[in-house]
């Protein structure tokens, strides 16, 4: 029997399961997405994505269902969670998760619960995640100037997570487009993704100065953060896949000048901004070495690893598509073999960090500072 000192283990167990845990999803998902679309499938590859996608869709549910248990038994927290400038913007994670297994079913999972099925299950999770993502678009950039007291020192790549979700809408709509109505609805369909890859993409070189301009005038990111340079990857890598989504499903769903723009953009704009998604990578790159140096451990932000480096997977995949060049299908393999490890290094940290009760612990108690001595004066 519980009584009213003893509270359910499970609703305590959640109180401090904050929205960035949807990057679980996000990273295990793209494993499985990035990885159909590799210009050379190995033997047996496909069935083996297939069940790192239903690893996914599990996943999906069971945070669901634990946030959901976190607003209702502890609706302080969450609303601490929006008020915190340092996790408000993980809000977009939520949006991107269920984008992610939405746009996996059509990729993979119709292998696991068949086409009907898939596409019903994606078109439930384009529409909610596509909403989510704009909601918080607009809602933490607005708490963020409103409600939050941040200064520019205070600036990370955590600020560009809301702003990249419709990205990842327009990312994944298209595959939707063919199972419209020929005419109007696919064409509407396609321009409302298009229009969400502009919203996103002016969204995020607004913010990015910002980012950028911290790093080289502040110095080097806490230990901690280091891993969330990574996520500069995110609009570069989903942006260059959209982009080809676009031209590949624009034929006969917009008129032919338009369908013929749509390929020249996926080739004159993904070449440079994959580029500079290299460049990034580099810099992130030799930062996260020197915080391992200096001693940085495992905490949650590892899986800023994976998520963004999958969407450059994907985007190099579309290069390789609509350039014919070579060139882009060795980056895209070596990428996800880089990807897959470091799926495989957060995914061992979070089980162990989970066995050990650490992650979901809450914040220690302060040290309690030493009484000042005093020295007697003559």
């Amino acid at each position: 029997m519980v009584t009213a000192a003893q509270p359910l283990a499970y609703p305590v167990s959640v109180r401090h399961l904050g929205p960035n845990w949807y990057a679980t999803v996000m990273g295990t998902a793209v494993v499985a997405t990035a990885g159909a679309a590799l210009p050379s499938h190995l033997p047996g590859l496909r069935p083996v994505l297939a069940g790192v996608w239903a690893l996914a869709f599990v996943l999906l549910l069971t945070l669901l269902g634990a946030r959901a248990v976190h607003w209702v038994h502890h609706r302080d927290q969450a609303r601490a969670h929006l008020l915190d400038p340092a996790t408000a913007p993980f809000y977009g994670c939520l949006a991107m998760a269920l984008l992610a297994v939405g746009g996996g079913a059509l990729t993979v999972g119709r292998d696991v619960i068949g086409v009907r099925a898939a596409v019903a299950l994606d078109a439930v999770l384009f529409s909610a995640g596509t909403a989510l993502g704009l909601a918080a678009a607009v809602t933490v950039p607005y708490l963020m100037a409103v409600r939050h007291r941040v200064e520019p020192g205070q600036a990370t790549p955590v600020w560009l997570l809301p702003l990249v979700a419709p990205m990842v809408s327009a990312a994944v709509g298209p595959l939707l487009v063919p199972h419209l109505p020929p005419g109007q609805p696919r064409e509407t369909l396609l321009l409302v993704c298009f229009a969400l890859f502009g919203l996103s993409l002016l969204a995020t070189l607004v913010m990015l100065p910002l980012v950028f301009g911290r790093l080289i005038t502040g110095g080097p990111l806490p230990l901690a953060l280091t891993p969330t340079l990574f996520l500069v990857l995110g609009p570069l890598g989903q942006s260059t896949t959209a982009v080809g989504a676009f031209a590949d499903i624009a034929p006969g769903v917009v008129p032919a000048p338009y369908s013929q723009g749509f390929g020249v953009l996926a080739v004159l704009y993904g070449v440079p901004v994959m580029g500079f998604a290299l460049l990034w990578f580099c810099l992130a790159t030799v930062h996260v070495l020197r915080a391992r140096r200096h001693g940085m451990r495992f905490a949650m932000t590892w899986w800023s690893f994976t998520f963004p480096v999958g969407t450059c997977v994907t985007g190099a995949e579309a290069l390789g598509r609509h350039t014919g060049l070579v060139a882009y299908a060795g980056p895209a393999v070596v990428l996800y073999a880089v990807l897959v490890v470091a799926w495989g290094t957060a995914a061992a940290g979070t089980v162990r960090g989970l066995l050990r009760g650490e992650l979901l612990a809450g914040p220690g108690p302060a040290p309690v500072a030493p009484r000042p001595a005093t020295a007697r004066t003559r």
